[in-house]
């Protein structure tokens, strides 16, 4: 006899949100299964950037449950919700401008290393972060950048330092919003062979513009248009779709 089928690590279910007399999402049903790489597309004013809003706790549904591998985080603030496993990056860089590289990667190990409780305390002092830190500079090919201050850092290296400050928190689900926005073509491919080189025990939900990138990316494609769902499905079969290619990629 099988087994009963593994729940997804992230569920939404029924989500609405107004603002105002506008209802930016309609009753949004998703699920994302663990270990995937799940892109959400849409045109512009879809309610992608609403959902992740929803997703990382900044916003509230007016009506509606999210919940992460079973539990409903509905309700929980954003910190709640990164200590359950939810990292989220967004389309505007993140990070401490007058933080070094490695600095802006020490603190965020320090929001979920036991020497958090020593804050006041200088950064080198902790051995431990320091050598976390490190290793995830090279993981990311930023070691030439290490004592750079961010401000300083050339674009495509800014946002490869906010992917690090966000893969610190070692989370489950990690929301990407434009990972590759403003990237070269070069860039862009090193930003997409890092995302595609990361464990399966992290999955995935990416808010992306740039349809190569998705189908280089993607196990899984959502299709948001006008806070609803119009397809779902693997990127074979999202390509394939008239519905899909009339409102999103045109007619030709």
């Amino acid at each position: 006899m099988a087994g009963a089928p593994e729940r997804p690590l992230l569920e939404i279910r029924g989500a609405v949100k107004d603002f105002g007399g506008v209802r930016a999402l309609a009753g949004v049903d998703l699920a994302v299964e663990a270990g995937t790489r799940h892109a959400l597309i849409g045109p512009n004013g879809a309610g992608k950037t609403t959902l992740f809003h929803l997703l990382g706790g900044q916003l509230q549904p007016t009506r509606g449950r999210i919940l992460l591998d079973g539990e409903d985080i509905t309700p929980l603030p954003p910190e709640a919700r990164a200590r359950r496993g939810l990292a989220r990056s967004f389309q505007i860089i993140s990070c401490f401008p007058d933080a070094t590289a490695l600095e802006n990667v020490q603190l965020a190990l320090l929001a979920r290393h036991p020497a958090r409780r020593a804050w006041w305390r200088p950064l080198n002092g902790s051995s431990g972060v320091t050598g976390e830190a490190e290793a995830l500079l090279r993981r990311l090919a930023l070691t030439p950048w290490a004592g750079h201050p961010a401000r300083h850092l050339p674009y495509g290296i800014q946002r490869r330092l906010d992917l690090a400050v966000a893969l610190a928190a070692v989370p489950r689900l990690l929301l990407l919003d434009e990972p590759t926005a403003g990237l070269s073509p070069e860039e862009t491919t090193e930003m997409v062979a890092l995302l595609a080189s990361l464990p399966r025990e992290q999955t995935l939900l990416v808010i992306e513009h740039d349809m190569d990138v998705v189908f280089r990316l993607a196990d899984r494609i959502t299709v948001l248009v006008g806070g609803t769902i119009l397809a779902d499905g693997p990127p074979e079969a999202i390509r394939a779709d008239p519905a899909v290619q009339r409102a999103y990629f045109g007619e030709a």
